[in-house]
């Protein structure tokens, strides 16, 4: 019931909380809780959102009833009150037992708390004015968290003392609450109360209940507290001050949505002075304290008033305006750790917008007396004092202004907080107030007071402080704004009254009272001089030792205030001062103090520390007595231990080796999505890229320069194969030819570059791809470097190159920017499309593994990740007692660097660790457990493998002097202890290469087995194996990937005060790791893992030998399973199994590094440029794909490992991962031990190689302790700390007023984030691009690709490279037709020939003589009926070869071409040259179109025909037209006398369906850029879409009724208005004094598939000569037309064309030049000649072949020319393709078969959806033989078809006649027919014409007609009965319904 949180809470968080972490709330009186506000305000953007979206509405109504009780919004539930035992009190405010409990009057008795209990304040609705106070157990409360509150209560009466309440119902009955719903304590027991200073209970901050609040909160707390430096300790000095600030005082915070409660309930709290006391106990301290304290305030961040930052509760309405500031208090979610940086770090100079650093140079207003800054501060105070200038105007300072520091970031951070509300004032809300002035200070005071010791203040987090109040006070008109859902409650802001200027004073003086000391307030009378001189003085006295910070305020003025704030703690004035330098000045300042000497005290310091004396001194001693005992060799020191030998008796290590070189699943994912990015720039209409126009690629990597990066990067590109691909190199391919292509950005630079500009220009049809890596790096403005040039030249290089204009403008040049940090690239102003960003994809999707990857990445999330509970050992860490001896020193050498001061103490540690080691155990009390460990496992490492191997430890320090320093004094000391030859110590700085000491030069080219005398390591991958300590200096990494023998990441150096993104990430960047994807199998026998391992991994990749030489078939088993072990799998377990001491797992996990000399050579195989871990590391993520599979078909490896290891010198492969097949040969000891003399005998061995571990296993990386907190706290949207400060030095935000970035969001929403609220700074490259003045500013040719570090980008971005060479090629060829001519065997021989081999034209007499081939030789008509043209022209087996019916779907055969400059193109052509002929150049607009009728009347279709043609302006002068706009009334045709070389005489028609892309209608390059006319023939509804692809086209549209017509309708309208359109020129023309015969009477119809045109030149010796060659050529099409039209006679010709393309063309076929024979594809028609000659118009197929037959038999000539030739295209889309067959009947999903298209009339068969013309036609094709059974195969005696041309299959022959009176038809008297086919026979067919022809017995007739009716009309006309013999079932129709007009047949057979 009371206790039951039923129908409450509705968060489900808090719900899952509180079940499954009840034991977490009775743990949590042990630990220090987080300070409420800083949880409050810091973690409240949370809240805030699901406020605002009216989540919590009914939460907080809830909640609020209780308070206002009798509210006409408070639940419904009539609650029956139980009758109160008689004589009891009844009286409100008292106890049942009539003991008074208010507040007010009880506020100072003594009160006994039992342990456990607290105080809280309950509110009864009858008294609304007063609380009481109840005992509660702490237990049933939430925790500081806002969780783990136990369900049910536990409480006491303090009144009558009476104990045990288990129930909040008997409680409150007990206590008269009177309540009329159901008593619940979360919305009865309101406030925690506590003691002030004057030991009086007072309200204090308010209980928050809710999950959702607390949620905010706790991030909050995280962020501030904890953002910078641990959570907990903040949360103690923070508590105290809630209390005070509750009261009246804030009225100012406008924010008063949530304060901490009616202030005005209890006025005197306000009174309160002193530290408050909880409870009785001492505030700060305590946790609970905290807690009440803080929740007062508002809880969030530290800046706490504002007690929840909840939506406004209905009880403030009544709320004195004082209690409103608490809310403002607390929001600073993000702020604590922002702010820091912004005010902190240079790089964040937020707003300020300046380049340099921010130090005192910044120009400050001053006004008033100068201040004196005194001689000796810096001396006294232990640091220099930093002054943020706040509000109005700053004195002067003089003096010693070196002790101090004064920055403006305070001051901006105000200033952009103050315009808050500008951004909804663009939606009207006028009436938005900023923040005022005072409530800002007031709310910077509680964020100061609830910093811990060791935090720092950020000035982000001031600002979301800032931005939350603001918000909350105005949240109304912010929901209306944002049109969210209604609040079920009135926001309660208008009340609240700011605070005072004479107020602000007293309320921030009350806030730091209760911080003992850490904030001091001084108040000025007259000017903020007083306050400085005063602190100043404070100072010199020693008073302000224990605070941190001094708030300085003068109020006096009436309208505004003047402040500032002093930070004089010496940890936070260290951090802020050090910040605010930029990376120059702090380089220069470590120079300094390195050069002068000044570290020499440091030395001095540590020698005194050493008991033993001076560190050096013990040294030398150790050394003179241990000269000659320590052995020099560190195989000697290694154990002995069984060890493989290889051949030359060598060690071998077997637990290591290589993997083969491929490309990553996830790398070729990312090449194609750069493709399809960079194919969308090409398809786009703006034509910013011609990929046509392009042969290949060529390529040039611009990186930073860092040496190592250099040869890292040549490397890949030698290694990748991409010079051959691309085909810019031949092999050899040697590393010279790779560093062509790879350009370090250094002095040198400019003139490489201008060479790559120089080659771009003078090869346009090269696509070169500038690839800028790293692209992070180096983003200063080409403007800076005006002003710097002279001192650094390579200031601003890369804006200098890859920013010209030569770039920008160079039509063939891709810019692609590669970076692991993208965020300086994504803002305001970019040049790079937010399209155009291609970002790594995740690997699991909704819990689908997308790519499978045999390696899983270890990045940032996953270092993180490794710090939650349930991992046994953080993978992060910090070293507490190095921080501890760092902060010590600096406050004992304050005028140090802490940079200095660091590297010293890190490398005393080293020193000392080494000696510890090294014999001398006492010097472990002087350095870390950390720094111990990893100077043991360094040490131990080569021990514990036969080769020597051993791990590398990365030693970050930035600075280069301190580098030299740290470098030199270990080295010092490793030659001290005669440790020279155990590890190496490698200085790398990026300008300088890797240098290595001979002896592990030695080593390394023994494990790599490498043979050249010369080599020496270039790249970090090349050292994997190598025990060594690599110093890693330079400001920043370049890139350089580093070997998998990496074990710990020694970050504990890098610049921790300039926080910004990029820096942090980068910095962890260096640990990121591959690691194997398998999970160790613990249990379970051994076969069932190998196999699972063997399956699961078999991948992709081929099979690699991980480059082994010896005898490969031994060890193939073993090695090919390598990859499965390559983490923690399978094997590992079986091995730990076999061996126990072994770690599970850890030698067989790692098939790891490269042992093998090519290998490991080569490390990074192509791909993965970044793979980050070596030479090995990237093969060995090959390895996986592949290499496994054998595991699964070797069953019987339990020996063979053995075997092969025995094998010796290979067996370095087997190794490792083999061991998870030995079983019980327990690979366990791989390592060394694997000899093993028997398969089953297990050899134990602890040791491993070191290098098995340290490739199993991502890094150990130490943190300093500042950075490991902003890694670990998390703000409001889950992310880590360091993901909301800003993102990079070089872009500074927009506004304050931005939302925090989720942790839901994707990469492209990231990006969208940082384009929204970053903009560059002035000296940032892309500052001036929105001054272009170009509303897109950004530029079409650049993308970018970011990806996590070291993941693969450089593999990735390589391979793009050669898929987008190999598209190119793909992009310039196109598949055209290949195939023979048919039927060539039929052809007669001389007679039939053209024997003027010479003739470039026919010679009319000649050709007239030739006979008519009517034979069909278009490969495309193989399955057509064979024509016969005189009897015995084919003997039955000639026609054999054609194709079996099974094949008929069979591809047809095509060849792959490149295209010519004189090709046509599809949709997809982008060329300058013809822009204006597509009507896309961007000068012009898109093509305006008008649209004309053109009308005829047409015999054919028996009525008036109109078609409409839709032309654009430039194409109108082709036309005439009435008047100007007006009628249309021809087309303009040329006369044949015109002799015109640019001008194309013949308009081109091109029919074309379902081809609007991929048609190939620009004819711009066909025609070589001559005057053509081009008209598309489109159906009509089509007409739309072939409008918006070729705008500039002259577009013919057939009638509606031609929608389902085939391509015979097209041809036979062409031909129709074209014949019409001749007689209208004529009559036109003759008017002006033109013959009608001089008109141009021919026109083109082209397929739209004519791709190219060929000539063959012919060399004929003589005309009869066998002396005959002949070449062909690509030319234009223009070059063709021009030659065929000035053919003499040519009007004398019907139909001209040209041979189909064939590669196989015999000589013979062109050594004749013309022939008379059918043409097809691409004819020019003489309209005048044909004018009583049709096309079918319902013809689909064959429709050539029938108009050819009858052009002939009509006596005309066609005249093909045998020496051009057209190509055609495959196009698989429309054409006649798009006429599909289907049911009417819609639900039937039964295939449609030929045989089904023709049925019996009448019949009940299955309706088709399809012209009856084409089911005809295709029956027919396939089914003839039905109706002429005794044609089949018979082609002696053909079927004969009379006036039409139909194919009646390749296996029945048909011979064509033709009706026409004086028609020319072959002789047919002599032949008989053994078929008789009649299709819509006209008049002209009469008895008499069919009785010339003779039949064979039995043979069979078809009559085809359009309806029953006139089928028996012909019958009875023909006078068919008297020959043929009919029968009522041979009557068929085409399967159409009705409606769709059936054609029908009636067969008979011959009598």
């Amino acid at each position: 019931m009371g206790n039951s949180y039923a129908g409450q809470l509705k968060s489900t968080r808090f719900e899952e909380v509180l079940h499954n972490s009840i034991e977490a709330s009775l743990r949590s009186n042990t630990l220090v809780p987080r300070p409420i506000f800083s949880q409050l305000y810091l973690e409240a953007e949370q809240q805030l959102s699901s406020l605002e979206g009216g989540s919590r509405a009914d939460n907080e109504e809830e909640e609020e009833d209780g308070e206002g009780g009798l509210e006409p919004s408070s639940p419904p539930n009539a609650y029956q009150l139980p009758p109160p035992p008689e004589g009891c009190c009844t009286t409100d405010g008292f106890c049942q037992a009539g003991k008074d409990l208010r507040l007010v009057s009880i506020s100072s008795e003594p009160i006994e708390v039992p342990a456990g209990f607290l105080l809280v304040g309950a509110k009864s609705p009858s008294l609304p004015d007063h609380l009481l106070v109840c005992a509660v157990d702490k237990r049933f409360l939430p925790d500081d968290n806002g969780h783990n509150a136990l369900l049910g209560f536990s409480g006491n009466c303090v009144g009558c003392g009476k104990k045990g309440f288990c129930y909040f119902t008997e409680f409150s009955n007990h206590i008269n609450l009177k309540l009329t719903t159901q008593p619940k304590k979360q919305k009865h027991l309101k406030y925690y109360l506590v003691r002030n200073a004057q030991g009086a209970l007072t309200k204090g901050p308010l209980i928050c209940w809710k999950g959702s609040e607390f949620r905010g909160r706790q991030n909050s707390t995280n962020t501030c507290s904890s953002s910078l430096f641990p959570p907990l300790e903040s949360s103690g000095s923070l508590a105290a001050f809630p209390t005070e600030p509750v009261p009246g005082t804030n009225p100012s915070v406008p924010v008063g949505a949530q304060q901490a409660g009616p202030a005005s309930d209890h006025p005197s709290v306000t009174t309160a002075t002193g530290p408050a006391v909880f409870n009785g106990k001492d505030s700060p301290k305590h946790p609970q304290l905290v807690k009440s304290s803080l929740s007062a305030l508002p809880r969030p961040s530290a800046l706490g008033i504002l007690p929840n930052s909840g939506p406004p509760k209905k009880r403030h309405k009544g709320w004195s305006p004082e209690s409103k500031s608490t809310t403002d208090g607390g929001f600073i979610q993000g702020g604590g750790n922002r702010a820091k940086h912004e005010g902190t770090s240079i790089p964040c100079v937020p707003q300020a917008g300046l380049v340099g650093p921010a130090s005192v140079t910044f120009p400050v207003v001053a006004s008033g007396e100068p201040v004196s800054v005194p001689d000796n501060l810096l001396k006294i105070c232990k640091a220099k004092p930093v002054i943020f200038k706040g509000h109005g105007n700053f004195p002067y300072l003089c003096g010693n202004l070196n002790d101090v520091v004064v920055s403006p970031l305070l001051y901006t951070c105000y200033q952009n907080s103050q315009s808050l509300a500008r951004a909804y004032e663009q939606h009207g809300a006028s009436t938005m107030q900023p923040i005022s002035e005072e409530t800002q200070l007031l709310l910077t005071v509680y964020y100061l007071v609830q910093l811990a010791a060791d935090q720092v203040p950020l000035m982000e987090d001031l600002e979301q402080i800032f931005l939350r109040s603001w918000r909350e006070s105005h949240l109304t008109e912010i929901r209306q704004y944002q049109q969210a859902p209604p609040q079920p409650f009135p926001p309660a802001t208008s009340t609240a009254a700011p605070v005072t200027s004479a107020q602000l004073p007293w309320l921030a003086g009350l806030a730091a009272s209760s911080c003992n000391d850490s904030v001091h307030v001084i108040e000025c009378a007259y000017s903020l001089a007083e306050g400085l001189s005063e602190m100043f003085r404070l100072l010199i006295e020693g008073k302000l030792s224990k605070t941190n910070y001094v708030v300085i305020i003068c109020a006096c003025r009436n309208a505004a205030i003047d402040s500032c704030i002093a930070v004089t703690g010496k940890y936070q004035a260290r951090i802020l001062s050090e910040s605010l330098l930029s990376p120059a000045e702090y380089q220069r300042e470590v120079h300094y103090e390195l050069v002068t000497g000044k570290v020499d005290s440091l030395g001095t310091f540590f020698s005194s520390l050493c008991p033993e004396g001076d560190i050096d001194i013990l040294l030398d001693k150790f050394h003179q007595e241990n000269q000659g005992h320590v052995s020099s060799s560190f195989t000697a020191s290694s154990t002995k231990k069984t060890a493989v030998l290889d051949a030359s008796g060598v060690p071998v290590c077997t637990s290591y080796h290589q993997e083969p070189r491929g490309v990553r699943p996830f790398q070729l994912a990312v090449a194609q999505k750069l493709l399809s990015h960079v194919c969308s720039i090409a398809d786009s209409s703006t034509q910013n890229l011609d990929l046509g126009s392009f042969e290949k690629v060529d390529f040039l990597i611009c990186i930073p320069p860092s040496e190592v990066t250099y040869q890292q990067t040549v490397f890949h590109v030698w290694h990748s194969g991409v010079l051959l691909e691309l085909g810019l190199e031949k092999e050899p391919v040697t590393k010279q030819r790779a560093e062509q292509h790879v350009l370090k950005l250094d002095t040198e630079a400019q003139a490489r570059f201008k060479a790559f500009l120089q080659n771009s220009f003078q090869n346009p049809h090269t696509l070169f791809v500038l690839i800028h890596d790293h692209a992070h790096w180096d983003l200063v403005s080409s403007a800076v470097h005006n002003i710097y040039s002279q001192s650094d030249p390579s200031v601003g290089l890369v804006d200098r190159l890859l920013n010209c204009r030569e770039v920008k403008e160079a039509p063939n040049i891709v810019t692609l920017h590669v970076t692991s940090f993208p965020y300086a690239l994504q803002t305001q102003h970019t040049l790079i499309s937010p399209y155009n960003e291609i970002h790594w994809p995740i690997s699991f999707s909704n819990g689908v593994d997308l790519y499978h990857e045999s390696k899983k990445y270890f990045g940032l999330s996953e270092f993180i990740d490794s710090t939650l509970s349930g991992h046994s050992l953080p993978l992060l860490r910090y070293d507490s007692s190095f921080e501890a001896m760092v902060t010590a020193l600096g406050k004992r050498f304050p005028r140090l660097h802490s940079a200095v001061i660091r590297t010293f103490v890190l490398v005393q540690h080293y020193a000392a660790a080494m000696m510890a080691v090294s014999g001398l155990p006492q010097m472990k009390n002087h350095t870390s457990v950390e720094t111990l460990e990893i100077t043991q496992n360094l040490l131990n490492s080569p021990k514990q493998c036969p080769c020597g191997h051993g791990l590398m430890v990365l030693l970050r320090v930035p600075c280069s002097p301190l580098a030299a320093v740290a470098y030199e004094r270990l080295a010092h000391v490793r030659a001290r202890l005669a440790l020279e030859e155990h590890f190496e110590i490698i200085l790398g700085h990026p300008s300088s290469g890797i240098t290595v000491g001979k002896h592990f030069v030695k080593q390394l080219k023994m494990w790599q087995k490498i043979e050249d005398a010369e080599w020496r390591p270039q790249t970090y991958l090349e050292l994997e194996g190598l025990p060594c300590i690599l110093i890693f200096s330079g400001m920043d990494p370049h890139g350089e990937s580093l070997p998998r023998s990496l074990r710990y990441c020694d970050l504990r150096l890098i610049n921790s005060s300039c926080l910004v993104r990029t820096a942090l990430e980068q910095e962890l960047g260096l640990a990121a790791y591959f690691v194997s994807n398998d999970i160790p199998l613990e249990k379970g026998p051994k076969n069932e893992a190998l196999e699972s391992d063997g399956e699961k991994l078999s991948s992709t990749d081929e099979d690699e030998e991980a480059g082994t030489e010896g005898s490969t078939s031994e060890q193939r088993g073993p090695v090919k399973r390598e990859r499965s072990h390559s983490h923690d799998s399978a094997s590992s377990s079986l091995s730990s199994k076999a061996s126990g001491s072994v770690l599970y797992g850890e030698s067989l996990a790692q098939p790891s590094g490269p042992p093998q000399g090519e290998l490991t050579r080569s490390p990074p195989p192509c791909g993965p440029a970044e793979e980050g871990r070596a030479p090995g590391e990237i093969q060995r993520l090959r390895v996986s794909q592949g290499s496994t599979v054998i595991s699964r078909h070797s069953p019987g490896l339990v020996p063979q490992p053995d075997s092969s290891l025995r094998t010796g010198r290979r067996s370095l492969q087997v190794p490792a991962a083999p061991s998870s097949q030995l079983s019980s040969s327990s690979s366990s000891g791989s390592s060394s031990t694997c000899a093993v003399p028997a398969a089953n005998v297990l050899v134990l061995q602890a040791s491993q190689c070191s290098m098995a571990k340290a490739c199993r296993q991502p890094p150990i990386v130490f943190l300093p302790k500042l950075v490991y907190d902003m890694l670990l706290s998390t703000d409001s949207s889950g992310l880590p700390k360091s993901a909301s400060l800003l993102p990079s030095p070089s872009v500074m935000w927009t506004s304050s007023f931005r939302p925090l970035l989720s942790k839901m969001m994707t990469s492209t929403e990231q990006s969208l984030y940082y384009r929204q609220w970053t903009v560059p700074r002035p000296s940032h490259m892309d500052y001036g691009n929105r001054a272009e003045g170009r509303v897109d500013s950004f530029h079409p040719r650049r993308l970018l690709l970011s990806g996590p570090p070291q993941i693969g980008k450089t593999g990735a971005y390589l391979q793009f490279l050669s898929i987008l060479s190999r598209m190119l090629i793909r992009l310039t060829e196109v598949d055209v037709y290949d195939e023979e001519e048919i039927n060539t065997s039929f052809r007669e021989e001389l007679e039939w020939r053209y024997l003027q081999l010479a003739d470039p034209w026919p010679d009319l007499e000649l050709f007239q003589k030739l006979p008519f081939d009517y034979i069909i030789h278009d490969p495309k008509y193989e399955d057509a009926s064979l024509i016969c043209s005189h009897p015995q022209t084919i003997k039955s087996e000639d026609r054999e070869m054609s194709r079996k019916p099974d094949d008929l779907y069979v591809r047809r055969q095509t060849a792959r071409m490149r295209l010519s400059k004189y090709a046509a193109y599809n949709t997809y052509h982008h060329c300058e040259q013809c822009q204006q002929y597509m009507g896309f150049h961007p000068h012009y607009q898109l093509s305006e179109s008008t649209l004309h009728v053109f009308a005829f009347s047409c015999s054919m279709l028996g009525e008036e025909v109109q078609l409409h043609f839709i032309i654009p302006k430039s194409k109108e002068h082709h036309f005439v037209f009435s008047q100007p706009g007006g009628q249309l009334e021809s087309m303009r045709l040329p006369l044949v006398t015109d002799k015109s070389h640019e001008h194309i005489k013949s308009p081109t028609f091109t029919p074309t369906t379902g081809r609007h892309e991929h048609g190939l209608f620009n004819l711009y390059h066909a025609m070589d850029g001559a005057n053509h006319l081009h008209v598309l023939v489109v159906k009509e509804y089509e007409m739309a879409i072939y409008k918006k692809y070729w705008p500039n086209h002259i577009m013919l549209v057939l009638p509606s009724i031609f929608n389902s017509a085939g391509v015979g309708a097209a041809h036979f309208l062409i031909k129709e208005l074209c014949y019409h359109n001749l007689e209208l020129e004529r009559n036109r023309q003759e008017e002006l004094g033109v013959k009608p015969q001089d008109v141009w009477p021919f026109i083109v119809i082209a397929d739209d598939s004519c791709v190219m045109w060929n000539v063959a030149d012919v060399d004929c010796a003589g005309e009869r000569s066998r002396e005959f060659s002949w070449s062909e050529r690509n030319v234009s099409l223009k070059h063709i037309m021009l030659h065929i039209e000035a053919s003499p006679n040519i009007t004398h010709y019907a139909l001209l064309g040209m041979r189909k393309w064939a590669s196989k063309t015999r000589g013979r076929e062109v050594q004749e030049p013309f022939s008379r024979c059918h043409v097809h594809d691409f004819i020019i028609l003489n309209v005048d000649l044909t004018q009583n000659v049709q096309y079918n118009q319902n013809r689909f197929t064959c429709d050539d072949v029938d108009f050819n037959l009858r052009v002939h038999s009509a006596g005309l000539l066609l005249c093909r020319f045998n020496r051009f030739s057209v190509m055609k295209k495959q196009i698989a889309v429309g054409g006649h393709r798009s006429f599909h067959i289907t049911s009417k009947v819609s639900d039937s999903s039964v295939a449609i078969v030929p045989s089904q298209y023709i049925c019996a009339p009448d019949s009940k068969h299955t309706f088709l959806a399809a012209p009856a013309q084409l089911l005809l036609e295709k029956f027919l094709q396939y089914h003839s033989h039905r109706f002429f059974p005794l044609s089949l195969k018979n082609h002696s005696h053909p079927v004969l078809s009379v006036d039409c041309y139909l194919n009646l299959g390749p296996q029945i022959s048909v011979c064509y006649v033709s009706s026409r009176p004086h028609s020319l038809n072959i002789s047919c008297s002599d032949m008989v027919f053994s078929g008789l086919l009649l299709y819509l026979c006209d008049s002209f067919v009469g008895a008499s014409f069919l009785k010339k022809f003779h039949f064979l017995k039995g043979a069979t007739l078809c009559v085809i007609c359009q309806d029953r009716n006139s089928l028996r009309q012909t019958v009875v006309r023909l006078e068919l009965e008297d020959e043929w013999q009919f029968r009522l079932r041979d009557e068929f129709q085409t399967a159409n319904a009705k409606e769709d007009r059936p054609l029908f047949f009636l067969t008979a057979r011959h009598i």
